[in-house]
């Protein structure tokens, strides 16, 4: 009976702090949402002011999931800048002589995010370019700028296999997912791997069935077993291709089928074998492939809350800042570093993780994100502020706000975990005001009730005068 009254008691003495804290009109609509007041935090403030409209629990520190790539977006932005490009950069041993190649040919890898199949054709027709159309040696690929775990998956949660869980790598390939289609041929379900990645086993148990393409008969079962995807189930006759994506295999063995099967398309025969090697003092520069500029892959990163990429940035920036190898301690370093130099974070509340939020032992306050957003502004103005989501226009927020006044009136970033719902980034007041908002909400009813009041925030927000 004692602890029913203390927390009574307590409860009764948050709400009246929060009414002291918050304009009455934002508290009295905030006070109907059933969530403890303690367990969240509000920070408004103008772009251009000194002093924060809304502080409530602004530097109590909180789990920020996908919001602290706010984080490792703009330290990227202030030390690499927009027009950063990774390069992967390709060599021989050897010589080259009447086409043959008499040694190897190497790949060293820069930690690029985007490296994809559609690279290929541009990457062998510079091999092409070189002179080369056969090669007697192996296709060493040098990985060593991270230093990285060796498992697949983070295994953060029960979808272990899904692509938001992949792991970083200095040779990423495809974001690291396996992908195989299911097309219907016939009375038969063809099963097919997108590249002719050897590194996993695919086995087609899958049996074509008349009836609708509802309910079990709409997607194959999959089962995985190491690197040994099954399809088993009833499809129906009457589905489309389904396409399905798991982090199975090691991209660097992925990249070297899809690479050394477009040289063969190519008419380029190769001889040796894969090797993971570091790239020898003595090897001779042949091109540099260039991902796109820093600018689009964050803002790809920030609009769809890309976890690999985000660990991808962290461990370059570890790299650039402290020398190779590129490791998540040296990474977090970086970031803290970065954002240090404008005291941007407030001291002892923060812990970065892996960069991406893909963590329960990440930590920030509010006040250490309003921190960044306002220096993001006052440095780059709109074009920092389109890297992320818009409201009703793009990204994670694209259908929040679809039907509502704040509809291409604010930019923010989500962070979605379990007992975690989160928003930060800036809304467009009546009056034109630029404001910055962030609302941290940790709360066992997070998911229930989370968004509903950093919706009534920003709403309220997007209608100050």
């Amino acid at each position: 009976m004692k602890k029913l009254i203390f927390l009574f008691f307590t409860l009764l003495f948050s709400i009246q702090l929060l009414a002291r804290s918050v304009p009455n009109d934002l508290a009295q609509e905030l006070s109907s949402i059933p969530l403890n007041k303690n367990n969240y935090s509000i920070q408004i403030e103008a772009v251009n002011s000194s002093y924060p409209l809304v502080s409530w629990k602004s530097h109590t520190k909180r789990t920020p999931a996908s919001v602290i790539k706010l984080l490792t977006i703009y330290s990227s932005l202030l030390s690499l800048g927009y027009d950063y490009s990774w390069e992967t950069k390709f060599y021989h041993t050897g010589r080259i002589r009447n086409g043959v190649l008499h040694g190897n040919l190497i790949v060293k890898a820069s930690g690029d995010p985007t490296l994809k199949t559609e690279d290929l054709d541009r990457i062998v027709s510079q091999i092409k370019d070189a002179g080369i159309r056969r090669i007697v040696g192996n296709i060493v690929i040098d990985r060593t700028l991270f230093k990285v775990p060796t498992k697949n998956n983070s295994g953060f949660d029960n979808n272990r296999y899904s692509p938001y869980n992949a792991m970083p790598d200095a040779m990423m390939f495809n974001e690291r997912k396996s992908t195989v289609c299911v097309s219907l041929r016939g009375r038969r379900a063809k099963v097919s791997k997108d590249v002719p990645d050897h590194s996993y086993k695919v086995i087609n148990k899958l049996k074509i069935v008349n009836g609708s393409c509802r309910g079990k008969r709409a997607w194959p079962r999959v089962r995985i077993n190491n690197s040994t995807l099954t399809f088993s189930g009833k499809l129906s006759r009457h589905c489309g291709t389904r396409t399905v994506c798991k982090v199975l295999t090691k991209p660097y063995l992925s990249f070297y089928y899809a690479l050394r099967d477009k040289m063969k398309q190519r008419g380029i025969k190769v001889q040796g074998k894969f090797k993971l090697q570091q790239t020898p003092k003595n090897a001779q520069y042949i091109f540099s492939h260039y991902s796109k500029s820093l600018e689009e892959i964050i803002s790809v990163l920030a609009k769809k809350s890309n976890n690999l990429y985000a660990r991808q940035v962290l461990l370059t920036l570890g790299a650039k800042i402290y020398g190779k190898p590129g490791t998540p301690y040296n990474g977090r370093r970086a970031i803290e570093k970065i954002l240090g130099r404008y005291n941007l974070l407030e001291k002892g509340t923060t812990f970065i993780d892996n960069g991406s939020g893909l963590s329960r032992s990440s930590k920030v306050t509010a006040q250490s994100l309003a921190n960044i957003l306002k220096h993001g502004y006052q440095n780059y103005g709109q074009r920092w502020m389109n890297i992320l989501s818009i409201a009703g226009v793009d990204g994670t927020i694209k259908r929040r706000f679809a039907n509502s006044s704040v509809f291409g009136r604010a930019w923010m970033k989500t962070g979605t975990i379990k007992h975690v719902a989160n928003i930060a980034g800036y809304v467009e007041g009546a009056s034109g005001q630029i404001y910055v908002v962030v609302v941290l909400v940790n709360d066992n009813y997070s998911a229930k009730y989370g968004r509903k009041l950093a919706n009534k925030v920003i709403e309220w927000v997007a209608d100050t005068k």
